[in-house]
């Protein structure tokens, strides 16, 4: 419940510290896990202590428990070892200091972690945070790499001497953290972090030597595994040997079997990568040469044709296939000119001799009406009707009689 206080009316420091005490006293026992971080067993003395530590976050508690009960696990429980106890909070009001009076304690065996690690993984891998598409490409040649391992170990003496073998000029920003134990996990991530921030590193890699599980477990945390998906710098993985497999080589973007594989695989061999550019060269020249050759033998071919080497040999063909077909045309024509002028000739006799002129030569007159109305029977005239008659050398006027006969006026 809330209290009532204010600058003027404010609790003493015992008071706070016993409402405190009260409070946690009404809390019942809790299972609690933790690596232990330090362990004080005093001879003589009838309480042991220890100090419990979340290997995920800086935070750590004190955990006090009678002899037998630590009795019952010191074969097989140390510092750095992970436990699960069963204990109570305690507070104690004069030094205001919270801790964990443990009636039972369990180590966590290896089956149990490589349990948990499953359904840890199984989680993460729930959330797409394994997926392949997510995963970068590593760049060709990496400028600056980012590394991440033990001080003076094994791992950053293989990773940088391997690297500077294959390539003498790549350069590295090294970050030297604990690799196993209880500061392990926020110093690595630490140092991701500032690497992936820093600019100019191209690749990072997180090295460890080989070990135990136990020794391995930092490199499974979600924390580190979260801290690694978010970068945007590729990292790789190289934790351990082959059989060592930590949640950290899912989530990376490359997985290395060993620091000195990851060395192999992050940095280019200059030897191998001036064999291949030899080897590409002289694929280039011989590619070049062969399509020049083939291009050589093409124009040979080409102009080695008849319409090539004599061009104008095709003109003179066909000239003389124009000028047979000109004559051909001509004499076509020709004909079809003298049959037609034949026809024409023929056709104008015709006319000539049935045409009305030819008969007023030989004596026949025409009559026609005022209106110009060809006269062809008797009855077509009344009496003294003017009439014209035509002949061959001009005409002249009649008149009708009354019998029905033709006079002449002129």
């Amino acid at each position: 419940m809330a209290l009532n206080t204010s600058a003027e009316s404010p609790l003493p420091v015992g008071e706070v510290s016993r409402l405190i005490g009260g409070w946690i006293d009404r809390l019942g026992a809790v299972w609690v896990e933790g690596q232990i971080t330090q362990l004080s067993r005093r001879p003589g003395a009838g309480v042991v202590f220890l100090t419990l530590r979340d290997p995920s976050h800086d935070i750590s508690v004190s955990v006090t428990c009678f002899r037998q009960v630590f009795d019952a696990v010191a074969d097989v429980v140390s510092e750095g070892a992970r436990v699960v106890v069963l204990a109570k909070p305690e507070w104690y009001a004069p030094r205001g200091q919270l801790s964990l009076r443990a009636t039972e304690i369990r180590p966590v065996g290896v089956g149990e972690l490589l349990a948990r690690l499953e359904q840890l993984k199984k989680s993460l891998a729930s959330e797409g945070l394994f997926a392949t598409e997510r995963k970068k490409a590593l760049p060709f040649l990496p400028q600056l790499v980012g590394l991440v391992c033990g001080r003076a170990s094994a791992a950053e003496r293989d990773v940088l001497e391997n690297a500077r073998h294959r390539w003498p000029a790549v350069r590295f920003e090294v970050r030297n953290v604990a690799v196993q134990g209880v500061h392990a996990v926020p110093q690595v991530v630490q140092a991701v972090k500032e690497l992936d921030e820093l600019d100019g590193v191209d690749v990072i890699i997180v090295a460890r030597g080989g070990g135990s599980v136990e020794d391995l477990l930092p490199f499974s945390d979600e924390q580190l595994v979260r801290a690694v998906a978010s970068c945007r710098t590729p990292v790789v993985s190289a934790i351990g040997h082959e059989p060592d497999t930590p949640l950290l080589d899912y989530v990376a973007d490359l997985r290395a079997s060993t620091p000195t594989d990851a060395a192999k695989k992050v940095v280019p061999d200059v030897g191998e990568e001036y064999e291949r550019v030899r080897w590409l060269r002289d694929r280039a020249r011989r590619c070049v040469e062969a399509f020049v050759e083939r291009e050589e033998r093409g124009l040979a071919h080409a102009l080695a044709r008849p319409s090539i080497e004599d061009p104008h040999r095709m003109i003179d063909e066909r000239a003389d296939q124009v000028a047979s077909l000109l004559d051909r045309g001509r004499r076509c024509l020709g004909h079809h000119l003298d049959r037609a002028v034949s026809e024409l000739t023929h056709t104008h006799a015709r006319v000539v001799a049935l045409s009305p002129a030819a008969t007023l030569q030989r004596g026949y007159a025409v009559l026609q009406k005022a209106d110009g109305h060809v006269v062809r029977a008797p009855g077509e005239v009344t009496p003294e009707e003017p009439l014209r008659a035509r002949v061959a050398e001009g005409e002249f006027t009649v008149r009708a009689d009354g019998a029905g006969t033709v006079g002449g006026d002129a």
